[in-house]
């Protein structure tokens, strides 16, 4: 699908048959990777076998090492949030370049589809079909959207559920910013991780901690569906 350069896109990908999609820390980490290393104009073989090499080179382990002999990083989406659970993502994306989100979004298919069926010695289809995409075209849908996507999304993976998240909401909030799967731990302050273009809702609050207080009236009001309708992608 085409979308002018500037357009906001709330997509999600499903495990096929909603079966899991990532099994532990490892290709959790390798996804991250991925929104990283593969929002770039450049399209690169064997990726991660370089990156590896340069990382020997430089004697480095550092976390998004970006090899100073590769061309300089041109986006073509903006990330502004992201979360990861079991058997499915969220993205919401800004389109920077033509076709930017259709490129992004087949990489990080084929990429991380090809990194399971290598690591677990399977074949077929990773994900159930295409992506679904809903397109954002409102401040308050964007803002409603980031909440749904960073914070009730990942305090479902809360342990316990979200039940026991929204019964304990200070505590279950600390360790929704700490869990390095979900994005909201770059906007209040918690890392800082490359992936994110922090800018979008940085426009619309005040501070790390206006967005704060606004994600988690949205949790515990529990009125995301009623402001996002369709846009919630369930």
């Amino acid at each position: 699908m085409r979308y002018e350069i500037g357009t906001f896109v709330h997509v999600c990908a499903r495990g096929t048959r909603g079966l899991p999609i990532v099994h532990d820390d490892q290709d959790r980490w390798h996804f991250l990777e991925l929104l990283y290393y593969c929002n770039h104009t450049e399209s690169r073989r064997n990726l991660f076998r370089k990156l590896q090499e340069s990382k020997e080179e430089n004697k480095t382990k550092k976390l998004f090492f970006w090899p100073p002999v590769w061309r300089e990083r041109e986006p073509i989406v903006s990330v502004v949030t992201y979360a990861l659970v079991e058997n499915h993502y969220h993205l919401l994306l800004q389109e920077r370049v033509e076709n930017g989100i259709s490129r992004f979004m087949q990489k990080i298919g084929i990429g991380f589809a090809k990194y399971y069926n290598q690591k677990y010695k399977t074949k077929g289809n990773l994900f159930q079909g295409r992506y679904r995409a809903k397109v954002v075209d409102t401040d308050e849908y964007l803002s409603y959207v980031s909440a749904y996507i960073q914070a009730k999304n990942i305090l479902e993976v809360y342990p316990g559920g979200l039940g026991s998240a929204l019964s304990n909401l200070e505590k279950s909030f600390q360790w929704a910013t700490e869990y390095p799967f979900g994005s909201l731990g770059d906007y209040v302050g918690a890392r800082k991780f490359p992936i994110v273009e922090k800018s979008v809702l940085g426009d619309m609050f005040s501070s790390p901690a206006s967005y704060q207080k606004f994600a988690k009236e949205c949790v515990k009001g529990m009125n995301l569906k009623e402001k996002l309708g369709k846009l919630t992608l369930e």
